[in-house]
């Protein structure tokens, strides 16, 4: 078995001539290189240290977007949370009033007028500020004013408030005429 590895495989009928040719050419075209690179003042170990740099450089973008990916998980996690919250604090803290009251409530949401039957006490207590509207999927609840600002502080889009009046301006013509508060629009 004398001579070399090209020679046997040619003999056994592994390789054919056209291979074995192709694989002569490969193999000087990477020995000029590697003269050529030896020349130039560049070594095989340069090579190496270049891939090793590509790799470090992969590897900490890999890491970077795994960070990014770990932050955007906690922010979803923590806002699924607080909703979870807000949603425990509205069911917990609302308020109840008969399905038989007859006095209506007016308010704007979603940028249209809706309508609450309330009883008397609730609807002062509504218009003073002291009971606010809180909205969970799409329905309406009536939670205390303490309550609907902490809700408000997470999620300002679950709470409605109504401000209390405010004084009226000096100079406004129409200050003696008070609009009643159980006006009905």
């Amino acid at each position: 078995m004398a001579g070399s590895l090209k020679d046997q495989l040619l003999n056994i009928g592994l390789v054919d001539q056209k291979k074995a040719k192709q694989a002569d050419t490969e193999k000087r075209k990477k020995s000029k290189k590697a003269k050529k690179a030896r020349k130039s003042g560049q070594s095989v170990v340069d090579e190496q240290a270049q891939k090793q740099q590509e790799l470090e450089k992969q590897r900490l973008e890999k890491q970077q977007r795994d960070r990014e990916l770990n932050l955007q998980r906690e922010e979803e996690r923590r806002n699924k949370e607080i909703e979870a919250q807000c949603r425990q604090m509205i069911t917990q803290q609302q308020l109840t009033w008969p399905n038989d009251a007859e006095v209506s409530y007016n308010f704007a949401y979603d940028k249209k007028v809706k309508t609450l039957y309330v009883t008397e006490e609730l609807q002062g207590q509504l218009i003073r500020g002291q009971v606010s509207i809180a909205v969970l999927d799409e329905k309406f609840y009536l939670i205390p004013d303490k309550f609907a600002e902490k809700i408000e502080q997470r999620l300002p889009e679950y709470v409605i408030r109504i401000q209390p009046e405010e004084e009226p301006d000096e100079d406004d013509p129409y200050a003696d005429y008070k609009i009643p508060d159980d006006l009905m629009w």
